[in-house]
């Protein structure tokens, strides 16, 4: 039997926590960038087959002033109203986030990378659906914004999978997540 998927978040916060700030602003982002580091991006998207979005993080991909970044990703853009796509490879999903992921993750070998928001990633935390986390921490605090973790009162054991530090500032954590251990 093969290995199911795995739904893993790989997301940049600012030292506080927020993953942009009221107005959906992320240029502080640019703090960190390098040309000659992607933060281990490029070796992570290698890894995966395909990617889930809220509409949210879906529009402000599409507002940056760069290409679409995972054409060669089946993409599921979560929304509560139809669109047209105008990608071949991205999909509207109005349905059950829950029941969307657990398709995936049997249907994939590679992993399933949750690009947000905050709300998409509470949703599947609630479910025990979240395998792995790969934070990048940015060396600023916002003191305001939109939060990576939504309230939603569900405790998750962590084990450390590695630490790494920049010389940008950036520091990256990556844990898999314990369901069983939950106290």
């Amino acid at each position: 039997m093969s290995q199911q998927s795995k739904a893993i978040v790989f997301v940049a916060v600012s030292l506080d926590g927020f993953i942009a700030k009221q107005d959906g602003d992320i240029d502080w982002l640019s703090l960190v960038d390098s040309p000659s580091e992607d933060y281990g991006y490029s070796a992570f998207m290698q890894g995966i087959d395909a990617v889930i979005m809220g509409r949210k993080t879906y529009d402000k991909v599409l507002s940056l002033d760069v290409k679409f970044l995972h054409k060669d990703k089946q993409c599921y853009v979560l929304s509560t109203k139809q669109h047209k796509s105008i990608h071949n490879h991205i999909t509207f999903y109005q349905g059950e986030l829950t029941k969307l992921v657990e398709e995936l993750k049997s249907k994939f070998s590679k992993g399933i990378y949750i690009e947000g928001g905050g709300e998409v990633i509470s949703e599947l935390r609630k479910d025990h659906l979240v395998d792995e986390y790969i934070i990048s921490i940015i060396p600023i605090l916002l003191g305001s914004g939109i939060p990576l973790f939504k309230t939603c009162n569900i405790e998750e054991k962590l084990e450390l999978i590695s630490a790494k530090a920049y010389s940008s500032g950036l520091v990256q954590v990556h844990y898999q997540v314990h369901y069983s251990n939950i106290v």
